[in-house]
């Protein structure tokens, strides 16, 4: 049997980076996928906690088993720590490159004794904050009491590539950062409207040297000073930053972004207002409650870039301006999804007609009578790039297989379809599937499917 290059055994794995099941099974193959499996395991070891108690203290358990000898001593002379905790094999926490101080908290506050708790979570941030750690990503919970010696961090974080943090941050948390965190290339930014001040958070935003990345969750504006202070600070990096979500958006910041190829809206607001800007290079689209108004003409400013469009919670989802928009400025687009009602289903067609290059569908069917239609609509003018399909029932399911019968007759000749459904379908339905997938006009399909992402992720 040949043996398999570490470095390209570490390629592998990697890929599997968010599969934990897959993770796990490497682990126990041999002493070199176990190896090999252990430090990109334990590179966001975070991610794959899970809310239950027993599992934040089996993590609590490991931590501390990494606790320094100096460390154990101060915790025993409080009667806090007992010696039976082992040295584990691995140096997991050495792997880790995301400190993630909000869920490193509540795997400590699992500890019963809350009287303990304060000299154990000392103990444990003196183990990740030092001179032997490198952190890639850092995430600072709100109300975060820990005052981090900077001296220390200075290694271990200058590094920082993603940031999440909220706007309350200790001020001289946020200074410190400042001081030592220039590489910042991901922002996530929660802000709270009513303990907001101006700590510096424009500061830190200014002092970055390639920021692409910025959510900016929950934003209200409470003065004109954080308005300013903030927006000013961003546009500075109009020319670098590439993606942006975004709450309660003003105009001035959105307007600013010419090189924006992402951009995430989400304003429950929908307050109409007039767009009268250009995104030239914006590729991608995502909406949740937003104004019709500017968002058609948003659409239009981006002549023709727009290869992604998708909408959620719009209670606009029945204009026919909208639809109109999509299928006269967007030739480009490879992925869509919106509602289709009994009254846009028509205007719908045009979207096929003038979208050749569209190859993911998801339509959220709000259909009582119009599934004969939308079905024969899609056999007749679906493009050679369509394949993938996902619908999303609302008032009625095609009960009936007789329509889709005839849709998947009429595929014949075409790339087999990826198809799914987000409730689960009939048994009849279900037997009609089977069938087609047998014939190869299916190639595979999903019952009750509720994630977005399920299978229908565009760029694979």
């Amino acid at each position: 049997m040949s043996v398999l290059n570490r470095d390209v055994l570490y390629l592998i794995i990697k890929e599997l980076q968010n599969d934990k099941k897959a993770l796990v099974s490497c682990l126990l193959v041999n002493k070199m996928f176990c190896e090999t499996t252990v430090p990109i395991l334990w590179e966001n070891p975070w991610k794959f906690l899970t809310l239950l108690e027993k599992y934040k203290k089996m993590l609590l358990k490991v931590i501390i088993s990494h606790l320094s000898d100096e460390s154990r001593n101060n915790l025993n002379k409080q009667n806090l720590l007992i010696n039976s905790y082992q040295r584990p094999l691995f140096n997991y926490i050495g792997f880790c490159k995301h400190l993630n101080f909000d869920i490193i908290q509540k795997v400590i506050n699992t500890i019963k004794k809350k009287s303990e708790i304060p000299l154990i979570k000392n103990e444990i941030f003196k183990l990740f904050i030092n001179e032997n750690m490198k952190f890639t990503h850092l995430y600072i919970p709100k109300h975060f009491d820990y005052q981090i010696n900077f001296v220390v961090a200075e290694h271990c974080l200058s590094e920082i590539k993603f940031f999440n943090c909220s706007t309350n941050i200790d001020d001289n948390v946020l200074m410190g950062l400042i001081e030592i965190c220039k590489s910042i290339k991901e922002l996530e930014l929660c802000f709270l409207v009513h303990e907001y001040h101006n700590n510096g958070i424009g500061r830190l935003i200014e002092t970055q040297k390639n920021l692409f990345i910025v959510s900016l969750i929950d934003y209200y504006y409470p003065t004109l000073s954080f308005d300013e202070t903030i927006q000013n600070a961003l546009i500075k990096h109009s020319s670098t930053i590439h993606y942006l979500n975004i709450t309660r958006p003003p105009i001035k910041l959105l307007s600013s972004f010419v090189n924006l190829k992402v951009l995430e809206l989400n304003d429950k607001r929908q307050v109409d207002f007039s767009w009268n800007y250009s995104l030239p290079r914006l590729q991608i689209l995502r909406v949740k409650f937003f104004s019709e108004k500017a968002l058609i003409d948003l659409i239009k400013s981006t002549n023709g870039s727009l290869i992604e469009i998708k909408f959620d919670y719009c209670n606009w989802f029945r204009s026919l301006e909208v639809i109109q928009a999509i299928h006269q400025s967007c030739p480009y687009l490879k992925y869509l999804k919106l509602v289709i009602t009994d009254g846009n289903v028509e205007e719908f067609e045009k979207i096929l007609i003038n979208c050749s290059y569209l190859s993911v569908l998801y339509i959220d069917a709000e259909l009582i009578y119009g599934w004969d239609v939308l079905l024969e609509i899609l056999t007749k003018l679906s493009s050679a790039n369509l394949f993938k399909l996902k619908f999303r029932i609302i008032f009625s399911s095609p009960s009936d297989p007789t329509p889709l019968k005839l849709f998947f007759d009429n595929w014949k000749g075409k790339r087999p379809i990826l198809l799914s459904f987000d409730k689960k379908v009939t048994v009849r339905m279900e037997d009609l599937l089977k069938e087609y997938e047998a014939k190869g006009i299916i190639k595979n399909y999903n019952n009750n499917l509720c994630d977005d992402n399920d299978g229908f992720d565009l760029y694979f």
